[in-house]
């Protein structure tokens, strides 16, 4: 039996890590709000990405040199092919659309549409990869959309002229990373986590520069890196380190400490955090409408999530369970 403090450090990792992850779409709306520069998706996407690459290559040789022969005879061409294409899906086409949804909506709003992704991987799951849709799965769904109907149609947080594009943007993103789930769950097995999500990681940073270089080429907008403040660096390096890296890998440990349904609770506190942190740091309007929708949204998703970690890990569980892990996210 894990002792009390071994129990207490998993739920600081992975109660910590959320809390970093809600930080994410904060810090991105702060820097589309400088005034010093021009700022978008894909500037801050690929500054991200350059403060993130460095260390997920660092961690990937060193896995993959310390696992030995095995886990290098693994990595065939093909193996490591599959995992640099699921990765462009993952975290470089699902963070770029949420990035410019996140030009046309609040941080609340987009937090909540994004935090759905698991009910995607339901209904993505049934359609093609052979799991099912359960009675408590379709009440979450109907659930968590009610919620974010009554915010996008009522609450104080979904004004403004392109919400409707915005909310499109982050629902492609929720849709392209609950994709990026079901085909990632067969290379993980293969590779491990942390060395699959490394791969996958700085693919998508090769893409997201790559995609900042053509862009500063093609439209000459995009200013060059001796024009942009200190200050957008520094919201990259936070973005990239502390609301990438550091999380990822502190929920993994919380996860191995508590378990998965235990850590998917924690999972679930973090769009109060974002919310909290709009609504102090961005001064974004919240209202209770707001509130009623957030909660709706919350229980949907947070039950389906429960429920769906508890058959995953049941022993007299007979079918494939297709489950989203939370400590991944665009």
């Amino acid at each position: 039996m894990k002792s009390l403090s071994y129990q207490v450090q998993g739920y600081l990792l992975a109660g910590g890590g959320a809390a970093l992850f809600s930080m994410k779409a904060i810090i991105i709306k702060i820097g589309y709000g400088d005034s010093g520069v021009e700022v978008d998706a894909i500037l801050l996407l690929g500054l991200r990405m350059a403060f993130a690459l460095p260390v997920y290559l660092a961690i990937g040789i060193w896995m993959i040199r310390r696992r030995g022969e095995v886990l290098r005879a693994r990595l065939t061409r093909r193996l490591v092919g599959t995992s640099f294409l699921v990765g462009l899906l993952g975290y470089y086409l699902a963070s770029y659309l949420d990035f410019v949804g996140l030009m046309f909506i609040t941080a609340q709003l987009e937090r909540l549409v994004l935090f759905t992704y698991p009910l995607f991987v339901m209904i993505l799951g049934a359609l093609f990869f052979g799991g099912r849709l359960t009675r408590w799965g379709v009440c979450s769904l109907i659930l968590a959309y009610s919620g974010i109907a009554l915010v996008y149609f009522q609450g104080a947080s979904a004004q403004g002229e392109h919400v409707t594009l915005g909310v499109l943007f982050v629902l492609s993103a929720a849709l392209s990373f609950a994709l990026y789930q079901l085909l990632a769950r067969s290379i993980i097995r293969q590779t491990g986590s942390v060395v699959f999500t490394c791969i996958a990681m700085s693919s998508a940073a090769m893409a997201a520069l790559l995609h900042l270089a053509v862009d500063a080429g093609l439209s000459g907008t995009t200013p060059g890196f001796a024009d942009i403040p200190a200050r957008i660096y520094l919201l990259a390096a936070l973005l990239g380190i502390a609301a990438t890296v550091l999380p990822s890998f502190m929920i993994n440990a919380g996860l191995e400490r508590i378990g998965a349904q235990a850590s998917a609770v924690t999972h679930n506190l973090s769009p109060f955090i974002t919310i909290a942190l709009a609504v102090v740091i961005l001064g974004e309007p919240f209202t209770w409408i707001d509130g009623a929708g957030a909660v709706l949204v919350i229980l949907g998703v947070g039950f389906y999530s429960w429920n769906d970690t508890r058959r995953a890990v049941s022993p007299v569980s007979g079918s494939a369970v297709l489950r989203a892990r939370p400590d991944d996210r665009p």
